[in-house]
């Protein structure tokens, strides 16, 4: 039903203005009594092989919301009640800001992707743990960080370490976001002096509290391979958790999408089909060539029991989805999860 009734619905109008229309549809469906456990029963597939262990944390599936979706920690309830086995809030700053001008989200129907420059669009980093210290559901959540758009990379660190200690009792890993393109210099963060930089004092921090948190460092599909390889060294001499491959790309290349279309959407982050196989290439690279001494969690074009073979045979540990969950519906991690059982 959803993609042959709603989606064409949906696809009538604005990508942004449809996704929070229809996130406060669902935030109101979830106060009428009985509504809640319906969702569940209808989206949720619980099985003990699908349980899995990773940087210390249990996941009830390997199957997660990737940041973006729920910037400002607003939906983590309901979205547990749709069958993910852990949510990605964020990206969040220091600071609230608006982010970039609108229209910054497209969708590129012919090749099942979708085109942002949201720009880091949240209310901070106070107001998502505000939201997550009144939360109900139990499911793992990781807290995403970045830097505000005005701050100079040179003291970008303290903006993750603000970010940090303003979510640390609230979430239960972290992800450190250098690999954004549409904050103007923030990719110039993964070169490996700033880079090791950060993750080093956040993970000096983090080792002084009682109980340390796991940190993940999501990178670009667009490094080379030599700067995946800086990548595996670095994750090894700060000893953070592990990374999240991939963010979204800047290529346009082999799109069954139009060049006058794309001119016409112009600068942002491609994600969903068009990133599947770089992203499994890049997970595959970091598993093999680090032997797998760290987990990697794959995120690229995940739309369908076989990509999630895929990535997990590439040698990811986790998974997450967000572009598929716009054009398969809800039901594409019961599937998913599902399948992986059943194989």
């Amino acid at each position: 039903m959803y993609k042959y009734i709603l989606l064409p619905i949906f696809f009538r109008f604005d990508a942004e203005r449809i996704h929070y229309f229809v996130c406060e549809m669902l935030q109101i469906a979830f106060k009428i009594p009985g509504v809640p456990a319906l969702l569940r029963s209808m989206y949720t597939f619980e099985h003990p092989d699908l349980v899995q262990e990773v940087a210390g944390l249990r996941f009830r599936n390997p199957i997660g919301l990737a940041a973006g979706f729920d910037k400002n920690a607003e939906m983590v309830d309901q979205l547990e009640a749709l069958g993910f086995g852990f949510i990605e809030i964020g990206t969040v700053t220091p600071r609230p800001q608006p982010g970039n001008d609108k229209p910054r989200l497209f969708r590129v129907k012919e090749d099942e992707g979708l085109i942002n420059r949201m720009g880091f669009n949240n209310k901070g980093a106070a107001v998502a743990a505000a939201k997550l210290r009144y939360r109900k559901s139990k499911i793992l959540v990781g807290g995403n960080i970045g830097k505000n758009k005005d701050t100079p990379n040179e003291q970008a660190l303290s903006d993750y370490i603000i970010c940090f200690n303003e979510l640390f009792d609230v979430v239960d890993y972290f992800v450190v976001n250098v690999s954004s393109p549409n904050t103007p210099g923030l990719r110039d963060l993964q070169e490996k002096g700033p880079l090791t930089e950060i993750l080093r004092e956040l993970q000096i921090r983090n080792n002084q509290r009682p109980n340390p948190k796991p940190i993940f460092l999501k990178i670009a599909p667009d490094l080379t391979f030599s700067q995946l390889d800086d990548i595996i060294d670095i994750v090894k001499e700060t000893g953070i958790a592990g990374v999240i491959a991939t963010n979204t790309t800047i290529s346009r290349a082999d799109l069954k999408t139009t060049k006058d279309t794309l001119d016409n959407i112009g600068a942002g982050g491609l994600s969903g089909q068009p990133l599947k196989y770089r992203a499994t290439e890049v997970i595959h690279y970091l598993c093999e060539r680090s032997g797998n001494t760290f987990p990697v969690i794959g995120v690229g074009g995940i739309a369908s029991p076989a990509d999630a073979l895929e990535k997990r045979n590439a040698g990811a540990s986790l998974l997450q989805i967000y572009t598929s969950f716009i054009y398969e519906g809800p039901g594409v991690v019961k599937k998913i999860c599902k399948a992986m059982v059943a194989k």
